[in-house]
Parts: structure tokens; C-alpha cells; sequence
């Protein structure tokens, strides 16, 4: 099934914290694999990718926005602290499967530290589970009925993200909305999407084949070039606020080290 994913880019002030990292070995995740359209596309997964692919679609997902509010920026944004996720809705079997994308994320990205939040007031993403029909009127509730009908005009989405940052370009609070009744694979494709946008991955991109971030690409689990991307944006040298200019000047360091994590918790060759 095709969804259409998009992305919401929201500007405000806000305050920020500090980096915790983690990390540890893993085997490919295989949480979700017995949907038939996940498991399909972790056989066919591209795994292997030049220095080249992987910095150019970091530079197009880390700077700029799909849908602008506030104008063009062309700054890294991205949590600065601990990042805390909680499921709002009544379906317990999805908030289940929340939890383990969000685990997922934190076991694969290695200087994030994000986890579940017991309490809305603990949490900075909120991610509202809806039914479809209520898509439109929950994103009115978050953004007013008439920016609410831009959304719908220029998107027309099924699942949607945004977020708030300071003058620091440090992500201070992010929003989710995801729908419940369209299907596992939509979930998961719309869950993972959404919640790494919501990360700072702001842009969407049509130029990049083996990016969720596209709109032409639906994926349904967290794949290895995408897993680049996150450990390059939250390495602690990549930093918020960071232009183009001062982020190509780390980025060689940077990707070296990529590269070890990602091989090491997909099992990748040598």
C-alpha cells in the first residue's frame, strides 16, 4: 500500500538540554518481519552505500523543510537532550508497537538517548494515535482550521509531524499524528517516518531512492541508509544550528565513525 507521509515544520522559541549516548550490538531488526511487505523489502534492502550517497542525502533530509512556516532554514536541527515519547490514544496493541519502534530507534542510533514516557507531562513528542476519519479535525486542533486546510491542500497526509524549536535551532517539543485503522504496514511506515522527522529529518526529498524520507519510498521499519543519516545528524559534533559549510567540514570524521556503529549493530561486512 502507498501512504502519503509528509511533514509538518513548525518555528518557536524553547529551551534545550544536553546529549546522553548509548549503544550496543545488535542483529537486523526483525520486529515487524513477519508483515509480509516489511519482510519483502528487508530482503531486497540495499545495504552498502558509497561515502558520496550517504553525505548527499544527509545534506538534503538535515537542512531545509518540506512545508515551510517560517521560511527557508538552512540550519541543522535537532534534539539537544534526552527525548522522551508519549502514545496518546485508546488502541493498546499500537502503543505496544510504538514502543518497540521507539526502542528500535534508540538501540540503532547511538548518541540518542529516546524511550517511552509514562505521562504527557514527562514526554517531549507527543504522538497522538487517531482513527482516519478524524485525521482533519485533529490536525485543526493542533494547528487551527485554517492552516489546517493548507495542510490538507498542499499534503494531503496521512500522518503527520512537526516541531518547535528555540533560537538555537535546539528541537524543544515535537508533535506526531498518526491513524490507527489503516493497516500494520501503513502504521509502521507512517510510525517510523514520522517520529525520525520529527527528530530534526525535516526534509523530504524525491532525488534520494533509499530514504524513507521520500514520498515515493514506503518502508515499514528503520533500514540501514536511514540509520546513516540519524547517527550522522546526532553525532555530538554535528551540532544544532551548524550551517552547511560547518557541517561538511566535520562530516569525513564524522561518517568514519558512522560507519563502525552501523556495521557493527547490522552485522555488515567489513
Amino acid at each position: 500500500m502507498r501512504t502519503a507521509r509528509r511533514s509538518l515544520y513548525r518555528w518557536t522559541l524553547a529551551a534545550a538540554l544536553s546529549v546522553v549516548a548509548l549503544g550496543e550490538t545488535l542483529v537486523p531488526c526483525t520486529a515487524f518481519a513477519d508483515i509480509p511487505a516489511i519482510a519483502q523489502r528487508q530482503r531486497t534492502e540495499k545495504k552498502i552505500f558509497t561515502d558520496n550517497e550517504v553525505i548527499e542525502g544527509f545534506l538534503k533530509i538535515a537542512f531545509g523543510a518540506e512545508y515551510h512556516l517560517a521560511g527557508r532554514v538552512d540550519r541543522i536541527r535537532k534534539y539537544d537532550g534526552p527525548v522522551r515519547v508519549f502514545a496518546d490514544g485508546n488502541r493498546a496493541d499500537r502503543k505496544t508497537q510504538l514502543a518497540k519502534i521507539v526502542a528500535d530507534i534508540a538501540a540503532r542510533v547511538q548518541h540518542l538517548d529516546i524511550a517511552m514516557a509514562g505521562s504527557l507531562e514527562d514526554a517531549n513528542v507527543q504522538v497522538k494515535l487517531v482513527r482516519d476519519r478524524d485525521l482533519q479535525r485533529t490536525i485543526a486542533t493542533f494547528y487551527g482550521s485554517e492552516r489546517a486546510k493548507e495542510i490538507r491542500s498542499s499534503l494531503d497526509p496521512q500522518c503527520l509531524s512537526g516541531f518547535r524549536k528555540n533560537e538555537k535551532f535546539e528541537i524543544e517539543h515535537s508533535d506526531v499524528i498518526l491513524t490507527v485503522d489503516n493497516g500494520d504496514f501503513v502504521f509502521f511506515d507512517c510510525a517510523y517516518e514520522e517520529l525520525l522527522q520529527s527528530l530534526g529529518p525535516i526534509n523530504d526529498t524525491a532525488s534520494v531512492p533509499w530514504t524513507m524520507f521520500n514520498d515515493n519510498v514506503s518502508m515499514g521499519y528503520f533500514d540501514v541508509y536511514d540509520q546513516y543519516l540519524l547517527n550522522l545528524l546526532y553525532d555530538p559534533r554535528i551540532k544544532a544550528g551548524m550551517t552547511v559549510q560547518e557541517v561538511k567540514a566535520v562530516l569525513p570524521d564524522v561518517l568514519a565513525d558512522v560507519r563502525a556503529w552501523v556495521r557493527k549493530v547490522n552485522n555488515l561486512p567489513e
